[in-house]
């Protein structure tokens, strides 16, 4: 048996929680979204990876795929209607593992990491925009839209060929395609009362 450690926040604290795993089962599970230089998985490895873990009863929130010839990392976000725990990330990783070791899709070594989309959620496509109207987003863009590669701001609206965000000075409208990455903006503050 091998184990890794679960990292979580409690009360701005940070913990550890020791987890025993058999050693095939090769895969971190982290429970917060990790802000990373990540890339969407080619279409083949999204088509292969998310009818199984929709098969399993799960959304399948996104894929990430940073190939690297020593340390590339596979990310699925899997979310369900009542959160994700870290058993739901254990039956997700041993399943996706078994079918891509059958399938050696990926010819490099890699980690796979199944974990929940965290407070600052990953936003992959033009629904994910769509099901969070109103709320603070930040988007990366691949070309800049006004000298900004980086806009924050509440999402107005949303549909196939742009999505307009609101900065409170500013309302900009960026083209789906010109998005490189966008993320929910989780509000820590607390209220006076």
């Amino acid at each position: 048996m091998g184990f890794f450690f679960l990292w979580y926040v409690v009360n701005g604290t940070a913990r550890a929680k020791r987890k025993n795993i058999g050693l095939s089962a090769l895969f971190l599970c982290v429970m917060v979204f990790l802000n990373g230089n990540m890339k969407q998985a080619p279409k083949h490895l999204i088509e292969l990876i998310e009818p199984i873990v929709v098969g399993m009863g799960y959304e399948c929130v996104g894929i990430e795929f940073n190939p690297h010839p020593t340390n590339g990392l596979l990310r699925i976000y899997i979310d369900t209607e009542s959160g994700v725990v870290l058993d739901d990330c254990t039956r997700v990783s041993r399943q996706v593992s078994g079918v891509l070791d059958v399938e050696d899709l990926i010819k490099t070594v890699y980690q796979l990491e199944v974990s929940s989309p965290g407070a600052e959620r990953p936003l992959f496509k033009v629904e994910h925009f769509q099901r969070f109207i109103g709320q603070k987003v930040q988007v990366n863009l691949f070309v800049p839209i006004e000298k900004r590669r980086k806009i924050i701001g509440f999402i107005i609206s949303a549909d196939d060929e742009k999505i307009v965000i609101d900065d409170e000075d500013h309302q900009f409208d960026i083209p789906v395609k010109s998005i490189s990455k966008a993320n929910l903006v989780a509000d820590f503050s607390i209220q006076k009362g």
